[in-house]
């Protein structure tokens, strides 16, 4: 079972509305998964225990602060717990596949803790957006990684 999730794959969403989940990360999942908002428009795919951790670090932000209240309420509000079926399938909700513009080509990748699902067309041009910037970057952006 990978401990972080890594790669990039091309599922299709189904008439339904599921999508069938990468055989890799099947197994990491089944007990559970969260899908709710992410950002650039790309839904976000969490273990259960890895959204619990997130959500027991989302309650010592200072609800104070309108800027974490507001994240808060979209990030939490579009969220949506699922356990896939026996062929890896989870359905995404209409909202999701609508705020994340989801066709039936889907692209899915890895990103560490937790999976984004991306409209293909939209990763794409996303990818190439930023690919060249990543190539070129020359300070350090993440301290101490590299």
């Amino acid at each position: 079972m990978p401990l972080v999730f890594l790669g990039t794959h091309q599922p299709r969403l189904d008439d339904k509305g599921r999508l069938i989940l990468p055989a890799k990360f099947r197994e990491r999942l089944a007990s559970g998964l969260v899908v709710t908002r992410g950002q650039e428009r790309c839904l976000y795919v969490f273990p259960m225990e890895e959204f619990m951790r997130v959500a027991d670090d989302l309650k010592a932000a200072p609800v104070t602060s309108k800027a974490v209240r507001d994240y808060l309420r979209v990030f939490l509000s579009g969220a949506s717990d699922e356990i896939p079926d026996k062929q890896g399938r989870v359905t995404i909700p209409a909202t999701l596949r609508e705020y994340a513009g989801l066709s039936r080509e889907c692209t899915v990748i890895g990103a560490g803790s937790r999976l984004e699902l991306w409209d293909t067309a939209a990763w794409e041009t996303y990818l190439a957006g930023t690919e060249q910037a990543f190539a070129d970057q020359a300070e350090e952006v993440i301290p101490g990684l590299l």
